[in-house]
């Protein structure tokens, strides 16, 4: 983690501890007295909203008062994360956060807020990690015997996504820039092109979150060399992590709940108490693997902590990739 955003994470933590300790302690015994939204910078259906519902209706039901969900996509997420910094800090309106928060504060040159400084963790919610997977057809068969023959042949891998600046991009980028290869970036149009693009030998590689691509993999129209976390996925045991190869490779896609800045602190820990105990639960666990990520229950100083690390790893490989916002 850069000194910056340590020091500045330290004197979120320290500004707490304080403001509890002068807070009225009625305060969080009487929140909620009215309804409460979930800000989600992506459209309905997609993994963020899903997350948003299900942890919506769980504060909904243990406290009392609707948590509402309000779609505001756009921007990258931009538009949604500046909604909530720009909300009262009451605790009325929450950003369901996500590792994309952490790569556009490179990406983007001017933006109207500053997410580590601007948005207070709340909790963690869910992890999910990548896999990388090339055609049947091709050559490499292993992590090593693809950096062999992309080092043997540089420029000439076409390594596609699901869009500029995509997830599935980023990935790719730290991969690059990790394992050392050149290969050509082909952005597509969502990650369904991107596979049908894959599977005809359009392109050769690609980075996609295990739940998208799964079915392809099981059906062997894609093969997967590794993902990337740094143990096995659940739901693909039989694949090594890419750190096996590439060491201290890991990349996660996650999601979580943030506040704006200056919420009360008693408010955030009665959050984080109800967050958890909803990841605790069998049933919410059950509901969190359907859609193919794994319950990632945090204090509010781990989930910052996390902010604050990615926010520095994806700024060196915007960096080193020069990318850029469409």
């Amino acid at each position: 983690m850069q000194l910056s955003h340590r020091r500045h994470f330290l004197r979120l933590a320290a500004g707490a501890v304080g403001l509890t300790a002068i807070s009225p302690m009625g305060r969080a015994q009487s929140y909620p007295s009215r309804p409460a939204r979930i800000i989600v910078g992506v459209p309905a259906g997609g993994s963020p909203d899903i997350q948003a519902r299900l942890i919506g209706q769980w504060l909904s039901e243990r406290l009392g008062q609707p948590f509402i969900v309000e779609n505001r996509p756009g921007g990258g997420t931009n538009i949604a994360t500046e909604a909530v910094v720009r909300a009262p800090a009451d605790g009325y309106t929450l950003l369901l956060v996500t590792a994309i928060n952490t790569w556009n504060a490179s990406l983007y040159d001017k933006l109207n807020f500053d997410f580590i400084r601007d948005i207070a963790p709340v909790a963690g919610l869910n992890r999910q990690t990548f896999v990388m997977m090339v055609t049947p057809a091709f050559p490499a068969k292993t992590v090593p015997e693809f950096i062999a023959y992309a080092k043997a042949n540089p420029g000439k891998i076409n390594m596609e996504s699901a869009g500029n600046a995509t997830a599935g991009h980023v990935v790719g980028e730290l991969f690059k820039m990790m394992a050392g290869v050149d290969m050509l970036h082909v952005p597509y149009r969502g990650a369904p092109l991107g596979q049908a693009a894959l599977i005809a030998g359009e392109s050769q590689v690609f980075f996609d979150p295990i739940p998208s691509s799964i079915e392809q993999i099981k059906s062997g129209k894609l093969s997967a060399l590794a993902v990337t976390s740094t143990t096995r996925a659940e739901a693909l045991p039989d694949l090594p992590p890419m750190a096996e190869f590439v060491p201290g490779f890991e990349a996660n896609g996650w999601q979580g709940i943030g506040v704006p800045r200056s919420t009360p602190a008693e408010i955030v820990t009665r959050l984080n108490k109800e967050i958890n105990a909803a990841l605790a639960d069998a049933g919410m666990r059950e509901k969190i693997a359907k859609i193919g990520a794994n319950v990632f229950a945090t204090t509010p100083a781990e989930f910052g902590e996390l902010i604050a690390a990615d926010t520095d790893k994806w700024a060196r490989v915007v960096k080193f990739a020069g990318l850029k916002a469409d």
